[in-house]
């Protein structure tokens, strides 16, 4: 590509506790700070992003919204008007919240992160699934291409909405160790969260349905290895909309003594948590990626994952993948032992896979099939 070209990254819809989707597109950004191309980047962020992310304004142009975003329909609101307003001279408007406003002025590239209430929508409120069910098919159909983190979620838009192959491109997640620096010592978690002479299993992920934690509560309450009063399984990760199911059936189980529930803690002590771990599990049901598993091998540390949604892709054969069955589980934690030097290496190996470097460079060859499917050329659109 010749001429520079303008491209707005829409980011109103990130909002303190949104997770690894806006990682996702946070990490894109870094990337394309690293590297050289020809587009104009500009960030249309919530009022105090910069405040949050203070790296940003020194790698691209930030434009913050009049309020926070974080009540969701003023935020909608301020798609259709404020932001079809002040990015009016953007060649591409790149959505990363899974919709495309109704009044744009560009051709438009949209994120989908995942689909998950495809496939699980009791996991979903009521009024939510109603709004995506509407939402995301516009959306996928008025989009000018579509980008996902993994060949599953391409595969699943493709079956359950029609579109066409060439319209979805893959952007690998970017990690990077530097990510990871940030670890509080064994010593210190273990003193302050109570782990002395523990055998810790760490899991973090919030609390939501799909994360699948009843499934490793069963585990701890069975029998084996797993028994083991040594063992303790420390969850790290914010309140989801089944917290509350999760601890009561904590509570039924007796595994009081077995289970930490530390809520959100910082980076520092969630690295170290998993750093200082025999093994890291994810359990997910469904994944659009699966961030944590690159970020414990990062950090060196053996993964045992399920076999569900995007998670084989991502881990490859760096990892132990097991049906989401107990008797598959039951003697996984010797199996670990045994194998871990190799899981490690690999692990370190299949990491170095993900860097924010490629995946900006595979940003910007979806970018690059908009500018020549378009000709280059910004068009108005309206709604249909």
């Amino acid at each position: 590509m010749t001429a520079t070209s303008r491209v707005g990254m829409n980011l109103l819809w990130s909002v303190p506790g949104v997770g690894g989707s806006e990682d996702y597109l946070l990490r894109q950004l870094m990337g394309l700070a690293e590297i050289t191309h020809e587009h104009e980047i500009t960030v249309y962020a919530p009022r105090g992003f910069t405040r949050r992310h203070v790296w940003l304004r020194d790698c691209h142009r930030v434009i913050e919204a009049p309020t926070s975003c974080t009540n969701r329909e003023v935020r909608i609101a301020l798609e259709h008007t404020w932001l079809a307003a002040v990015s009016r001279q953007e060649t591409i408007m790149h959505h990363g919240g899974g919709s495309v406003p109704r009044a744009e002025n560009a051709s438009t590239v949209l994120t989908m992160h995942d689909v998950q209430w495809v496939d699980y929508p009791e996991y979903v409120s009521p009024r939510k699934l109603a709004y995506l069910r509407r939402m995301v098919p516009w959306s996928l159909r008025r989009a000018d291409h579509v980008a996902v983190p993994s060949h599953f979620v391409a595969t699943t838009l493709m079956r359950h909405f029609s579109l066409h192959e060439e319209k979805v491109s893959v952007v690998r997640h970017g990690f990077e160790p530097r990510f990871v620096a940030d670890v509080s010592t064994e010593a210190d978690v273990r003193a302050r969260f109570g782990l002395h002479g523990r055998r810790v299993i760490s899991y973090p992920a919030i609390t939501h349905p799909h994360k699948n934690h009843r499934f490793l509560l069963s585990l701890l309450a069975g029998q084996g290895e797993w028994a083991d009063p040594s063992v303790i399984l420390v969850c790290t990760g914010g309140e989801g909309r089944a917290d509350g199911e999760v601890h009561e059936q904590a509570r039924q189980l007796g595994l009081s003594d077995r289970v930490r529930f530390l809520g959100r803690v910082s980076a520092a002590d969630r690295n170290g948590l998993i750093a200082l771990s025999e093994v890291m599990v994810f359990p997910s049901e469904y994944e659009g990626f699966g961030a944590p598993v690159i970020e414990a091998m990062l950090l060196g540390v053996p993964v045992v994952c399920s076999d569900r949604a995007s998670i084989p892709e991502v881990v490859g054969d760096a990892a132990i993948v097991l049906p989401l069955d107990d008797a598959a589980w039951a003697d996984v934690l010797s199996t670990v032992a045994t194998r871990r030097e190799r899981l490690v290496e690999a692990g370190r190996r299949r990491a170095a896979h993900f860097t924010t470097a490629e995946s900006a460079r595979e940003l910007l060859a979806v970018y690059d099939k908009v500018l020549t499917a378009g000709g280059g050329t910004r068009q108005r659109k309206t709604s249909s």
